[in-house]
């Protein structure tokens, strides 16, 4: 008993680290603007705006990470969902019309790589790179044709003026948060992607259908692209080539940062993007507050990548070394 006690101990502990490591960053960033004599509110809310975005297509991603695969385009979609949405309101000044392009295409983008993948079998590293080529070249030649490479395009601020507050966005963060928490936590959709994820093999033999589930994981990230590019254009009612290009990486980041193996499976969290989010967001910002010179972006890549090392090893820890195989 001293054993099994140990070890759920053990498992407590490393669960709750990714929440504690989210405090001490939080912390640690309040008294890093102070000492440099920053405005706190707005550093925090600089924070906000760029971890809100994360957090919601990463936690779409959730989804898809818990069967096991991955989508690196995810920020190529993002960026070519915005590019359509402001190529359209400026083209019919139709604001709805934009938000219902900005969806159709993060889920359209989606659905395209899900058919690859489960349909026609091919892998995902193959798909998703690809579709980060394509989705980047296409975003990338209409930016330069309608507005330039340098200036981009945009639309008018006050269109996005209304829903560019703190709060409507963290509403917003809650509303697509608590809907996938139900899906993945409450219905048996969730367990049967974790299933999938576990063992593949083991949940087709019971007769699961991992093409069904993989549809409907890679819909869901494809309402987070949706949604993220939404909460872009409300930050920067502008859209460049640069715009939600390190998007696809930082999920990878985020989703270890919050305590989740990117491996999926049934130690798969849905909570883990929207810690995990937030924690890489203000980590990023601390170093680069600190580190302030040219070689800034470089070392706070270098840190960043050294974290994020320590967190995976950290993490493993807490699985079981005599597992079936998948």
């Amino acid at each position: 008993m001293s054993k099994l006690k140990k070890f759920k101990n053990t498992q407590m502990l490393i669960a709750t680290l990714p929440l504690v490591a989210l405090i001490a960053l939080f912390f640690i960033f309040c008294g890093v603007i102070q000492t440099y004599g920053y405005r706190l509110d707005m550093y925090l809310q600089i924070v906000f705006n760029e971890a809100v975005v994360l957090a919601v297509v990463a936690t779409g991603a959730i989804f898809i990470y818990t069967l096991g695969t991955f989508d690196i385009s995810l920020g190529a979609s993002t960026l070519f969902a915005a590019t359509l949405g402001v190529t359209v309101y400026n083209k019919t000044e139709s604001l709805a019309l934009m938000i219902l392009v900005l969806f159709a295409t993060g889920i359209a983008c989606s659905l395209f790589n899900s058919v690859l993948a489960s349909v026609f079998n091919i892998p995902a590293f193959v798909t998703t790179v690809a579709m980060m080529s394509v989705l980047s070249a296409i975003a990338s030649q209409i930016i330069t044709t309608d507005g330039g490479a340098l200036g981009g395009i945009s639309i008018p601020s006050s269109v996005v003026k209304p829903y560019s507050g703190t709060g409507f966005k963290a509403m917003l963060l809650i509303i697509y948060f608590a809907v996938c928490f139900y899906v993945f936590q409450l219905t048996k959709t969730g367990r049967r992607m974790k299933f999938i994820g576990g063992n593949p093999l083991c949940a087709s033999l019971t007769g699961i259908k991992a093409n069904k589930y993989t549809i409907i994981a890679f819909t869901m990230a494809g309402i987070g692209v949706g949604l993220g590019a939404f909460l872009t254009l409300t930050y920067t009612p502008s859209v460049t080539t640069q715009t939600a290009s390190s998007i696809g990486m930082n999920i990878f980041i985020a989703i270890v940062f919050g305590g989740m193996p990117i491996s999926g499976g049934p130690r798969s969290k849905i909570y883990a993007a929207l810690i995990g989010g937030f924690s890489y967001m203000l980590l990023n910002d601390i170093l680069e507050i600190v580190i302030d010179s040219s070689a800034a972006y470089g070392i706070t890549q270098v840190i960043s990548a050294l974290f994020f090392m320590a967190v995976v090893y950290i993490t493993s820890m807490n699985y079981r070394t005599q597992a079936l195989p998948r």
